[in-house]
């Protein structure tokens, strides 16, 4: 295994890294038991918020009681469950993808380029049990209303297919199983991991912020962390390199793009949001360490991008992201990779080639009267 930069330090580092920023983990494999804060925040001045937060938190019609929520009918918010249609037409499994051909190409990619796209799996392995615990134990009680909880529930089975196929690339390209078992506990082995992996679950578990800020939080987790490595497993396809790894990727982004989507569609259902400059303030915290991770930790430049073209290109996924929570652009920045626009597009593979990524389950978006059998159609 080359170097690891960064990324990888002496166990003394390691242990420095882990008490930053008042998280504290130890050998004992502390932080599986779910990275307790420690120091993070005054636990008197802390209950006062609560007591304000908690009253915003109670005037939000999302987060009201409501007596109704166990059944679905009729829907009351038509918006939330269009969205929740989308995720439900979408649906895929991990046996729809071909990874045949993927051996042969791994093994012609040099050792930096090993490197970088086990390390970025690793991320991906671990960060998707992350959005579910934040789901399961957060939003999904949190939130009130049926069509949104539909939505949640079905994004936790799809971040589970996530988590699988990510876990199932590591092992299909990694024989060695020392080296498996470290790239599976990337959290606790990688600190540049660690530390993404710390920042969202800091906002799962500060009970001092809002519901507003904790969505807009998970939105920056799906639509920044997520980007950059995103855009360099698209930058392998435009090479013609791993097949496997670069569809399975455009399922998982297509479906992170629909997730960022509806945190975005529940923040305008907000009536108590937090400020602009506050929401830019969470943005700009996710992007720089986003940067950090994508041009110093586990530099792009292992694979031939350009590093500063791939900060450029967080700059503008943060900009996209302002836009849609009601801000103004912060980085004014354009995107530098063309090539990532096509992820955008609707699929013009052939339909009898593979399945594209843009693939919905048949039936599931069709209107009642779309489905009627007729005998006098005209052609």
């Amino acid at each position: 295994m080359p170097p690891v930069l960064n990324c990888e330090t002496s166990s003394s580092k390691a242990t420095n890294a882990n008490t930053e920023n008042g998280f504290k983990l130890n050998d004992d494999d502390e932080f599986s038991k779910k990275l307790v804060i420690s120091n993070a925040v005054d636990n008197e001045s802390k209950s006062d918020q609560n007591s304000n937060f908690d009253d915003d938190d109670d005037d939000e019609p999302l987060l009201r009681e409501n007596p109704n929520r166990f059944v679905l009918f009729p829907i009351q918010y038509h918006d939330i469950w269009i969205m929740y249609k989308k995720a439900e037409a979408s649906f895929w499994t991990v046996e729809e993808v071909d990874l045949s051909r993927d051996i042969a190409h791994w093994n012609q990619l040099n050792a930096n380029e090993k490197h970088f796209i086990t390390h970025v799996l690793a991320f991906f392995a671990a960060s998707d049990g992350i959005v579910n615990e934040n789901l399961a134990e957060r939003f999904i009680r949190d939130v009130q209303i049926p069509e949104a909880r539909c939505f949640y529930g079905f994004q936790i089975a799809i971040e589970n297919v996530h988590s699988e196929m990510y876990s199932l690339l590591i092992n299909t390209y990694v024989s060695d199983r020392s080296e498996q078992d470290f790239l599976f506990n990337a959290i606790r082995n990688l600190p540049c991991v660690e530390k993404k992996a710390k920042w969202a679950i800091r906002w799962t578990q500060d009970d001092s912020v809002t519901f507003a800020e904790r969505l807009i939080a998970f939105a920056a987790v799906e639509g920044i962390f997520f980007s950059g490595s995103f855009a360099a497993i698209f930058w392998l396809k435009k090479r013609g390199l791993m097949p496997g790894l670069t569809f399975s990727n455009e399922l998982i982004s297509r479906d992170e793009g629909l997730h960022c989507d509806f945190a975005c569609l529940l923040f305008h259902h907000i009536r108590n949001r937090p400020s602009p400059q506050r929401i830019v303030d969470i943005i700009i915290d996710a992007v720089s360490i986003e940067q950090e991770f994508l041009t110093d930790a586990l530099p792009v430049s292992l694979i031939g991008m350009n590093s500063k073209l791939m900060s450029d290109y967080i700059e503008y996924c943060a900009d996209r992201l302002l836009v849609e929570l009601n801000c103004e652009k912060h980085y004014k920045t354009a995107n530098p990779f063309e090539f990532m626009e096509q992820i955008s597009l609707e699929g013009k593979s052939n339909f009898f080639e593979k399945r594209v990524a843009e693939y919905q389950k048949s039936g599931v978006m069709s209107r009642p009267e779309d489905q009627i059998f007729v005998t006098d159609a005209d052609f």
